[in-house]
């Protein structure tokens, strides 16, 4: 700095740099008129011509003129990045250290993050509440667990660029999305045993999200294309904080008796499953690097396309949302 700023003048200069980080903004790219900033902001105009001036003594920006002002600098970039990852702790009962799926995938892009040289964070949010004073702390920021009830306002308050993981929201055309689509993985589970005329018990999560309802859909169009003989069954289960709640399944399992249970399962409903039942059942989860069969993720695979799209999106915050789609295996 090249003199000590009041107050004042570091609440503008954060308002600033938080405009345009938001509007990726890069050197050599102008920047409003002292006009124009006092239209948007509640400083005087003696306060924005000395802010401006400062930042020009600092290097930061360049007047010129009769052209304007540009950006000689950005402040808030670095070399390396920071990123985070935060997981909504509503539906994660146990915390996401007692979740398998999520546990793989917090390592797998903490692996993948700091192996390529950059900072990792993990961190939490609930559907009402979310870290915003830390997400502006960082480069870009990875939601997953995001539900019908998250409010999609509290991120459009954050400077970071938001990338939402597996549980997108069905307007989510602001946000880089990341989806696994399990429609190839049930599409081979039931060409697998066509013919073979078995009874499917799917489950489905009571924690309603784009997401949940997609993959519902894809097993059902799955089963219409390549099994329509065989027989499904349909329950809502929570598989995060319901845990304990089973006297529904149990009914299912008896009552239907099932060949195959699919669906969203927590890991301690396996063993439970098995012992509930009269005869062998197939059981296929939703799960991460194949640690048993179901419909997995092989994480390092994904991890490394997506972060290349990360890292190449926080170079140019004015390009397009990243929309991608990684296709899920079945493990018989």
């Amino acid at each position: 700095m090249s003199k000590k700023l009041s107050p004042r003048h570091l609440n503008l200069r954060y308002d600033l740099f938080r405009r345009w980080k938001t509007a990726g903004l890069r050197a050599g790219d102008k920047i409003e008129s002292q006009n124009e900033i006092t239209k948007f902001c509640d400083f005087s105009m003696i306060t924005v011509t000395k802010t401006l001036k400062d930042l020009e003594a600092d290097g930061i920006i360049r007047r010129q003129v009769g052209k304007g002002s540009f950006l000689i600098k950005t402040p808030w970039a670095a070399a390396h990045q920071r990123i985070g990852l935060f997981y909504n702790r509503d539906i994660v009962g146990g915390g996401i250290f007692d979740n398998s799926f999520y546990t793989r995938m917090v390592i797998a892009v903490e692996k993948g993050v700091v192996s390529d040289g950059h900072e990792f964070i993990l961190g939490s949010f609930t559907n009402n509440s979310m870290p915003i004073h830390i997400m502006d702390a960082l480069d870009s920021v990875i939601l997953t667990g995001m539900t019908e009830e998250t409010s999609e306002k509290l991120l459009k308050d954050t400077t970071s660029q938001v990338s939402l993981f597996i549980d997108v929201l069905r307007q989510a055309e602001n946000f880089n999305s990341f989806r696994i689509d399990f429609g190839d993985a049930f599409a081979n589970m039931f060409q697998n045993f066509n013919g073979m005329s078995l009874r499917y018990l799917y489950l489905d999560s009571e924690i309603s999200s784009a997401e949940q309802v997609l993959r519902l859909k894809k097993f059902k169009d799955s089963h219409q294309k390549n099994d329509p003989g065989s027989e499904i069954n349909i329950i809502s289960v929570n598989q995060e904080i319901g845990v304990n709640n089973t006297a529904f399944l149990h009914s299912a399992i008896t009552e239907f008796r099932p060949d195959v249970v699919c669906g969203y399962l927590h890991r301690d409903w396996h063993e439970t499953i098995s012992g509930w039942s009269h005869k062998k059942i197939k059981i296929y989860g939703f799960q991460i690097d194949a640690l048993r069969p179901g419909f997995s993720v092989d994480t390092d695979k994904w991890i490394r396309q997506i972060l290349p799209l990360l890292y190449e999106n926080l170079t140019n915050r004015k390009s397009c949302p990243i929309n991608h789609i990684y296709n899920a295996s079945f493990n018989p």
